[in-house]
């Protein structure tokens, strides 16, 4: 199964003025239904300051097959704005990230350690464990679209598979009745924080529309009218 992101990431420095964006590479999940499970990254990224025509930065995530030898393998260097290569970078996504020339290459990159018992937990990270955790502080912080509020993920979480099973089957009901009345009555569904803009490059993109910390400063998510999602 190949997964084919579109846009942009972006990622904003206040402090030093700086506003970088990059895309995303394909990944492709391999023997989803039989056999070893295995993800692959390949494609070329692109990183460039938006702020600043100094430097562009361009990563190669390299395909190749399990049993190859430049599994996961990354190669890129960055370049000045003359076009001259300033620094080579290499080494493999889920080990590292080098920059210079073996052997006195620094290393800059280390993805983080896995946590204890990540096998029994789908091989999830510890950012990626965390995403659900739910704490009391920030229960009455968040709005009502918050997947954290998801039952059916939450079962899940708990190990009650069966229930899980039967909330989603409910929760994508709601979904299609939703749907059929916004079809029957011809409403447009409207984002609540985003809206779509055209950039300088004449590319649609979706920002923020700069009202959901405001809202949750109040906390005003609960004095707004919501469909019933789960």
């Amino acid at each position: 199964m190949e997964i084919l992101p579109i846009g942009t990431v972006n990622v904003m420095l206040p402090s030093y003025g700086d506003h970088y964006e990059w895309n995303k590479v394909t990944t492709c999940v391999h023997n989803i239904l039989s056999g070893r499970r295995w993800i692959e990254h390949y494609g070329e990224i692109t990183i460039r300051n938006t702020k600043s025509s100094a430097c562009i930065c361009k990563l190669t995530f390299v395909k190749g097959n399990y049993w190859s030898s430049n599994v996961n393998e990354v190669q890129g260097f960055v370049m000045d704005q003359e076009g001259k290569v300033v620094h080579r970078l290499f080494g493999k996504w889920h080990e590292g990230l080098y920059c210079g020339v073996p052997p006195s290459a620094k290393c800059i990159w280390r993805p983080g350690s896995m946590p204890m018992d990540y096998e029994l937990y789908y091989g999830f990270t510890r950012f990626a464990i965390e995403l659900n955790e739910l704490c009391p502080v920030m229960k009455d912080m968040l709005p009502p679209t918050d997947a954290r509020f998801r039952p059916d993920q939450r079962f899940l979480e708990e190990g009650n598979v069966e229930m899980a099973a039967a909330e989603k089957q409910r929760i994508e009901d709601l979904q299609r009745t939703r749907r059929k009345w916004n079809d029957e009555n011809n409403t447009k569904y409207q984002p609540r924080f985003f809206k779509k803009v055209v950039d300088l490059s004449q590319r649609e993109r979706w920002v923020s529309n700069n009202t959901y910390w405001e809202l949750r400063k109040d906390p005003g998510f609960v004095k707004m009218e919501n469909p019933q999602l789960w």
